[in-house]
């Protein structure tokens, strides 16, 4: 038997005739029988997938009814949400509910909780993430559901606790306001409305997060995915920074500005066009009624008449020049500054006894509580100029572009010091400043310190600075030691003096002219707000409080930083001597202190304030 008969013994059977194997093909096997199937076997039990949010089979013939809402659908949802951002925008809601510095109405609360909770959850998930980037250990299941219990009923617990407690702060600082007291009841509406806020900026945010994944995919087709998701983020940050600082603010600005711009052309209720030729917009006038704005057209036409002045002082009085020049009166804010000269020298301005320069506030705005009492102290013997700058109101253009306020204060100022300084040395009136908030802020501009004011003015009124205020931040960086940053004293009160109420500026011995008075309420948070109070505790909230600043006011990073915001809206919505709001009895006080007439006493003072306030 040959080898290869041993190894394919079934080819012993085959006849002689049958060709070798190894030179023909073999033929193609027979497919195999299929096996036979197997016993039916009963399928095996359903698994009970109740628990884990997914119906069981429906019986065959009874279709089940479909579930709209359950409550591991709820779970799956909650667990989206990131335990510590959770925990993060709890705190940050409940501090949210503080004491700021002034009364806050439900919906501003809610706003401002809103705002804080979601970026108190953005700071949870950061350190949730920082913690698992640096710490290698891992909470179990069992910890996460304890801990999503906790936080739970911890939120139970607080929630409820901090509306009750925030309800009676907010009643407690319109009591040291004087402020009205409404409904309480109202702020159960904050924990909805500021629920609603939040999910909207979390959809918000992530679908910006969304944007960068799309970006990211599509750039990852022809760079490393790293690279991609790396260039996703700058593209869409570049992009969100391009349309919140470039386009969107020209947006807003240019569509503010035909709103404003056209509030500017109408004319307030009961204002009617001056024919006394002191006064801009009369017939004599260089300055046409129909350029001075709205403000302006107010500013010209107001103030006391002769008869009430004349009624106050007891004598004849005289007819108070009022000048003004609006944006639609010259071709620029230096060229308006110029007209107002001219007309300061055609209504004989320059022979009466007193001139106040005014820089004015965004819209063009003047405070009568502070330039009414100055013409019944003197008997009209007063003139008075401004100019406007701006359509926008005063937070709008500080934000826009603050650069205008400080042009019209130095413009105006050193056109009408200019003129001034020409006439006899014996024969010049008093010169004064006044500016009120961005006022205040574009007055200061005509300065370079405290010699420079006395050198050149008779006296200054500056209200309700801004914290960006140049002189203002100067000198009370600049303050004495041990006196607090809501009432400083700077150089012993040598020429500027801090007043928060008549009572801080009634003295004046021992205080040589010229004076400088700046009046700021301490709950005014125009003063108070900037971007440091975002990360740093401010002066004002250290050792002894104002009289009107709550006690249980406490700074927290970031969020005493929205609350202030808040304030903001609501600053003039507050009794006067509170908040940014300052009526004739400070306007009164302040000018009594800085520039009185021969033999003013104090009773004058507190009947000009009843006479100028009716």
């Amino acid at each position: 038997m040959t080898p290869d008969a041993e190894r394919r013994p079934d080819r012993l059977a085959e006849p002689p005739s049958v060709p070798d194997p190894r030179t023909v093909p073999y033929p193609e096997p027979a497919p195999a029988p299929a096996p036979a199937p197997a016993p039916a076997s009963p399928p095996p039990p359903a698994a009970d997938t109740r628990r884990e949010g997914v119906a069981a089979p429906a019986e065959r013939g009874r279709p089940e009814k479909p579930r709209r809402w359950s409550f591991p659908r709820t779970r799956r949802y909650l667990g989206r949400f990131s335990l510590p951002g959770l925990a993060g925008a709890l705190i940050c809601y409940c501090l949210s509910l503080t004491p700021s510095l002034l009364p806050r109405v439900w919906y501003m609360e809610a706003v401002m909780c809103g705002v804080t909770t979601v970026i108190g959850y953005a700071i949870g998930v950061f350190i949730g993430w920082l913690a698992r980037s640096l710490i290698p250990w891992r909470p179990g299941a069992g910890i996460r559901r304890v801990a999503r219990w906790a936080l739970a009923a911890a939120a139970v617990v607080l929630i409820p606790l901090f509306g009750v407690l925030g309800a009676r702060w907010q009643h407690d600082i319109r009591e040291l306001t004087g402020a009205d007291q409404p409904g309480e009841g109202r702020y159960v509406y904050v924990v909805l409305v500021s629920a609603v806020i939040a999910m909207a900026l979390l959809a918000l945010a992530r679908g910006i997060r969304w944007l960068v994944r799309l970006v990211a995919r599509l750039l990852g087709r022809i760079i490393p995915a790293r690279a991609a998701t790396a260039a996703a983020v700058l593209v869409v940050v570049i992009v969100l920074g391009f349309l919140v600082t470039g386009v969107l603010p020209r947006a807003a600005i240019g569509a503010a500005n035909s709103v404003f711009g056209g509030l500017d052309d109408s004319t307030a209720t009961g204002v009617v066009q001056p024919t006394a030729a002191q006064r801009s917009g009369s017939p004599e006038s260089l300055v046409p009624w129909s350029t001075l704005g709205r403000q302006g057209r107010t500013f010209v036409a107001g103030g006391p008449t002769t008869a009430q002045i004349g009624a106050f002082t007891g004598k004849p009085a005289m007819e108070p020049i009022r000048v003004y020049a609006g944006l639609r009166s010259a071709d620029s804010v230096a060229a308006e500054a110029r007209l107002a000269v001219r007309e300061l020298d055609r209504t004989g301005a320059f022979g009466r006894k007193v001139i106040v320069v005014a820089t004015t506030t965004g819209t063009g705005w003047v405070n009568p509580a502070m330039t009414n009492p100055l013409e019944y102290m003197y008997g009209g013997d007063t003139a008075m100029a401004a100019i406007q700058y701006s359509y926008l109101p005063s937070w709008i253009s500080f934000i826009a572009d603050k650069a205008p306020a400080q042009e019209a204060g130095r413009d105006l100022f050193d056109d009408v010091y200019d003129r001034w300084l020409e006439l006899p040395a014996g024969h010049r009136p008093e010169l004064v400043v006044l500016g009120e908030s961005l006022g205040s802020f574009g007055g200061e501009a005509a300065f370079s310190g405290t010699d420079d004011i006395r050198d050149r003015t008779s006296g200054v009124l500056w209200v309700g600075p801004t914290n960006s205020n140049t002189l203002w931040s100067r000198f009370t960086a600049g303050r004495d030691p041990g006196t607090p940053e809501w009432r400083p004293v700077y150089e012993g009160g040598k020429t500027v003096r801090f007043a928060n109420s008549p009572a801080d500026i009634a003295s004046t011995g021992g205080w040589p002219r010229p004076r400088a008075v700046y009046l700021q309420n301490a709950s005014d948070p125009i003063v108070w707000w900037s971007f440091q109070l975002a990360f740093h505790k401010p002066a004002w909230l250290n050792g002894q409080r104002a009289p009107d600043v709550s006690t249980s006011m406490q700074w927290y990073p970031l969020v005493t930083f929205w609350q202030v915001v808040g304030d903001l809206a609501l600053s003039t919505a507050v009794p006067a001597g509170h908040g940014h709001s300052y009526g004739t009895l400070e306007g009164a006080s302040a000018w009594a202190a800085i520039i009185p007439p021969p033999g003013w006493t104090p009773e004058r003072t507190a009947a000009l304030a009843r006479q100028a306030a009716g």
